[in-house]
């Protein structure tokens, strides 16, 4: 392959968003010989000034050139001045106070702030435009004798630049200047702005973890590298697979001071929650990854994986449900062990997505469960309440198996049933607003009352539909792909404007809704764990707005947001986390009376407030996900010693645990449990295989 001679790259969610992984880019980057290092371009929506002031906070290796203003601005780093000979391709079909009257006129456009403004940039929001809607903009565009090039991007941002003006003509202009054939260029984005950047003939590009859908769609017949990581993680990843770096920084190495720190989060932290672990805690983590090994393969069984060992715990009455391969808990076991090369393992992963996928139901239904003793399927549970995330989960770890393994056959194989699933999941959607309507216990929480449009659910709504969009990419069922990665950034939007509640002024008011008439109370700190057309539940949803960031819904200042508060209030207290805070108290108005049935609901109990180990694994990645790696570990450190308390013996994984005393009081050798614990020590580089790599 020949050589990146050029390496161009947006900068917000993309360089920036986790400062811990911009440092080891930047650290990555200048440590490469200046003589084989390619020419280094940013190409953003902010303008160049703005970038200059940034680039001098030294976050960021200074640059050979800037594209500014989504393509209308460039700038020459090395000799510090304006490529003016560019802007003289603006003066054609390019009449600004006639496009800002047209535009200004459009239903639902806001303009922006005037710092997203400029002479050959005409910048709006309009939330949620459809393919249609902006094709109506751009006629009547056209039809005054205009000559612009319209993007979107974010499902909000309307941009107006000249005719054939985008951060992808900026740059090919460029290469033209410097002689560059477009074969050398490596590109890397995660937004519809950048996608111009990617279709250009010969590039070669890095589409980092947390790329907005409307990205992946518009490059979804261009091969490009999927990096498994997000931001700058995920960018190093891509360097590295092209060569351009040696290989990628540990998360250790560029560790934030507290002195480093934003300062909104700077007084959160004790010392105790900060500091490198001593070699005693680094082993105590690793002891705890090989004997959640131990606890994944107790539950391999003929069909699949088991919720949790079937050797180890006792098995009485209802109980007899723990004799199954669980959708849910075997989906999220394989999610979180896809990235071990363990043959057994591996194998059990494709087991019971077999095992799970050969018995839905007529109409495209996932069972919640199959029994392992005689292989028969059960579409609900105990008192007959149904599971919708089993499909969920399962779509999602359908996609995370193939993605790994390239076993395009297998996809192939159940192509039909993944699509039966999907359809029977949009079935849930009855009243057509994107979002899927849950009957009361329906998903996890299968003994509390949580119903309608709930939080954890929209979001796994939203990934499963991303998942499902990736699986038939990889088909190449382009168009069919396309339409769904439309729907998910939609759906995206959906969730975010009605869980997410703030005094701001709307950029599209929608009609009356009971979240909305939270905002007349005050801006929300977290998504909120649920909305029914009779009002809303203002709880913490913690494993849901977790999800929301790992799953991409949250950007990075929401989720900085909503661990401020989780942190605050202590849910990773005296272990991380409690599922839900506050629990419901009897007398509430969200107490129901089926609570006290074995006590199991009781405040602090089970779903309502108890701590859950697999959530807990989700919150170390939450946490290093923010840029806060010493934080990340430290939380871990917590979690291996949660993981290690046990009622018969150390290192049991227990199911559930006590919010108060921390005492287990679930089942053992729980798989989703050892699953998420491993998948943090990995996203950490905190195992075996990560010592033994150094």
């Amino acid at each position: 392959m020949t050589p990146i001679k050029l390496f161009c790259s947006d900068l917000d969610g993309t360089l920036l968003g986790n400062p811990e992984a911009t440092r080891r880019l930047k650290e990555s980057w200048e440590a490469l010989p200046s003589s084989a290092r390619p020419l280094l371009c940013y190409a953003s929506g902010r303008f160049v000034q703005n970038i200059i002031d940034l680039l001098a906070t030294g976050v960021l290796p200074w640059p050979d050139y800037i594209i500014g203003g989504v393509g209308t601005q460039l700038y020459d780093g090395r000799r510090k001045r304006a490529m003016s000979d560019f802007n003289r391709r603006f003066g054609t079909g390019w009449d600004l106070p006639r496009i800002e009257t047209i535009v200004g006129n459009f239903p639902g456009v806001v303009r922006q702030p005037p710092e997203f403004l400029h002479p050959y940039k005409s910048s709006w929001f309009l939330p949620q435009a459809t393919s249609q809607t902006l094709a109506t903009l751009e006629n009547l565009l056209v039809e005054a004798g205009l000559e612009v090039t319209i993007v979107y991007s974010s499902a909000r941002d309307l941009d107006v630049l000249p005719r054939d003006t985008n951060k992808g003509s900026a740059l090919r202009w460029m290469c033209e200047r410097l002689s560059v054939e477009l074969d050398a260029v490596l590109v890397a984005g995660d937004t519809g702005n950048d996608a111009s950047l990617f279709l250009l003939p010969g590039v070669r590009g890095i589409i980092v973890e947390n790329a907005q859908p409307e990205l992946i769609e518009a490059a979804v017949k261009v091969p490009t590298f999927n990096a498994t990581r997000v931001m700058a993680e995920g960018v190093l990843e891509g360097l590295e697979h092209f060569g351009v770096i040696p290989s990628t920084p540990q998360p250790s190495s560029s560790s934030l001071s507290i002195e480093q720190m934003d300062p909104t989060l700077r007084m959160l932290f004790s010392e105790a929650a900060l500091g490198s672990l001593t070699s005693h805690e680094r082993d105590t983590i690793i002891t705890g990854y090989r004997h959640a090994l131990v606890t994944i393969r107790k539950n391999i069984t003929p069909l699949g994986f088991s919720a949790c060992s079937l050797t180890d715990n006792d098995v009485t009455g209802t109980d007899i449900n723990y004799r199954s391969v669980w959708a849910r808990d075997g989906a999220m076991t394989i999610v979180g062990t896809v990235e071990l090369n363990d043959p057994a393992i591996r194998e059990a992963q494709k087991t019971t997505l077999r095992t799970l996928f050969d018995r839905l139901a007529p109409n495209g239904q996932m069972p919640a469960n199959v029994r392992i003793d005689d292989g028969v399927p059960d579409y609900s549970g105990v008192g007959g309440i149904c599971a919708i995330d089993s499909a969920l989960w399962a779509i999602v770890a359908f996609h995370a198996y193939v993605r790994k393994t390239g076993d395009l056959d297998f996809l192939a194989e159940y192509h039909d049933q993944l699509q039966r699933v999907m359809q029977w999941l949009g079935a849930l959607d009855s009243n057509n607003d994107g979002l899927l309507e849950i009957p009361e216990a329906g998903d996890w929480t299968d003994l509390f009352g949580r119903s309608y449009h709930v939080l954890y659910d929209e979001v796994l709504w939203y990934r499963a539909t991303v998942a499902y969009g990736r699986l038939l990419e990889l088909e190449r069922r382009f168009d069919e792909a396309a339409e769904y990665l439309r729907r998910s950034q939609v759906l995206r939007s959906k969730i975010l404007e009605v869980f997410w509640p703030t005094t701001k002024v709307s950029t599209a008011p929608l009609p009356f809704s009971f979240a909305k008439s939270q905002a007349s109370v005050g801006d929300s700190s977290y998504l909120l764990a649920e909305i029914t057309p009779f009002g809303f539940n203002w709880r913490c949803d913690v494993l849901g707005n977790i999800q929301g960031f790992i799953s991409n819904v949250l950007d990075v200042e929401r989720a900085r947001t909503a661990f401020k508060f989780m942190w605050g209030v202590g849910v990773n207290e005296p272990y991380p986390v409690v599922n839900l805070y506050p629990p419901v108290q009897s007398g509430d108005p969200d107490w129901r009376a089926y609570y006290t049935v074995n006590l199991l609901n009781l405040p602090g109990h089970y779903h309502n407030g108890g701590i859950w180990p697999f959530i807990g694994g989700m919150w170390v990645r939450f946490i290093h996900r923010l840029g806060l790696y010493e934080v990340a570990c430290r939380e871990m450190l917590k979690l291996a010693q949660l993981n290690r308390l046990g009622k018969n013996q150390e290192w049991e994984f227990n199911e559930w645990f006590h919010s108060r005393t921390g005492r287990p009081m679930g089942k053992c050798f729980q798989a989703w449990s050892a699953s998420s614990y491993i998948h943090a020590c990995r996203e950490l580089q905190i195992s075996p295989e990560a010592l033994q790599s150094d």
